[in-house]
């Protein structure tokens, strides 16, 4: 829960076109605004990594179900902090 006290009317009334503008409400409009000025630039995830190491090492279907073989399927288990 945040609370942004005196914000200014023309910043308050630019909020609330912006968010009508994009149909959010001025909630979900802050919310996005927040996520994109905190999100690192060029950010790279992981999932996209590991896809992009897959396309680069070029496995045959019989390669990449030799690791499939040999992957432990065992379902991780819930930590136990206690």
């Amino acid at each position: 829960m945040l609370t942004v006290r005196n914000i200014p009317d023309e910043v308050h009334r630019a909020l609330r076109a912006r968010a009508a503008l994009h149909g959010h409400s001025m909630e979900a409009e802050v919310r996005e605004i927040l996520e994109a000025a905190v999100a690192p630039e060029g950010r790279v995830k992981l999932g996209s990594i590991l896809a992009d190491i897959g396309r680069h090492a070029q496995l045959t279907d019989d390669e990449f179900a030799a690791f499939e073989q040999v992957r432990d399927k065992t379902p991780a288990r819930p930590m136990d902090f206690e």
